[in-house]
This record gives C-alpha cells, structure tokens and sequence, in this order.
C-alpha cells in the first residue's frame, strides 16, 4: 500500500469518526464531515467498490440530514413561539452546554432559549415555553441528523461488502 492511501484511509478514519461526534455536537456539521470521510475511503480504493452513484446518495442524505436538522430545530421553537434570539441562546447554550457534559448538553439548550426570550422582556411563562420549543426542535434536528448519518455510513458499508 502506497503512503498516499494510507494517508487517504487515516483521514477517512478521522473524519467518519469527527462526523459521528457531530452527530451529536452540535458544533460539527456530523453528516457533511462524515460525507468527506466517506469520499476520501472510497478514494482510497480508487473508487473501486463505492461509485459516483453511491456518492451523490450519500451527498443527497448529508444535505437532508443536515437540513432536517436546521428545519426541525426552527419549527420546533417556532411552533412554542420562540423568537430569533431564543433560537441564537438555544444555539449558544448547546455550546456553553458542552463544557459541562451531559447535563450541559440537555440543559444549555433551555437555558439560552429562555434567556434570549427574557432578555426581550417577555415572561418567565412564554420564555419557559420558548426554552421547551427551542429544546424540543434541537433534540428532534439531531435525532434526525444522526439518522441521516448512520444510514450513510450503513449505505456506504452495505456497497462497500456486498
């Protein structure tokens, strides 16, 4: 094996496993960096198992995956009647949320929706509902991401093997 497809697997390793974390973090866009794993493994065999058509099913997946995730995330605090800035404090609390592990992932969401909604003055209630709109749409964005995700490493491998 040539040092340049060792190099190509080393990356597609590295990547598939970053895209898998972000299927979870939010921080990392999980289906688009574990497309580029994906490409980079199928480089690596010259393209021999995994093909142009298998690709552009997995890019079709990363983008609906990666759109779903947005979607979902913004109707769900919509449909609780979250603002704009409650979404960027739900955004901004997934982060902050994530230096304090798992409670932080769960409630950093809620707390900077809520935030953002009391800093438009609105009620402890409707920022209460604005937080549970914007936690609700975020949890359902990534389940479906992760989705999106594992079913493209599974379509991957499934070509790949069979």
């Amino acid at each position: 094996m040539e040092a340049f497809t060792v190099v190509l697997w080393i990356l597609a390793i590295v990547l598939v496993v970053l895209g898998v974390v972000g299927l979870v973090l939010p921080v990392i866009p999980g289906p688009v960096v574990i497309l580029a794993g994906l490409i980079m493994a199928a480089w690596a065999e010259g393209f021999a198992y995994v093909g142009g058509a298998t690709i552009a099913v997995l890019a079709l997946l990363a983008l609906v995956a990666a759109g779903v995730d947005v979607l979902a995330g913004a109707l769900g605090a919509r449909r609780f009647g979250a603002s704009r800035r409650a979404m960027i404090g739900a955004a901004a609390g997934a982060v902050v949320g994530l230096f304090f592990g798992i409670p932080g992932i769960i409630l950093g969401p809620f707390i900077g929706a809520v935030a953002g909604e009391l800093s438009l003055r609105k009620s402890l209630r409707a920022s209460g509902l604005s937080g549970i709109g914007a936690w609700v749409g975020l949890v359902a964005g990534a389940v479906a991401k992760a989705a999106g995700g594992f079913a493209m490493i599974g379509i991957f491998l499934m070509v790949r093997l069979l």
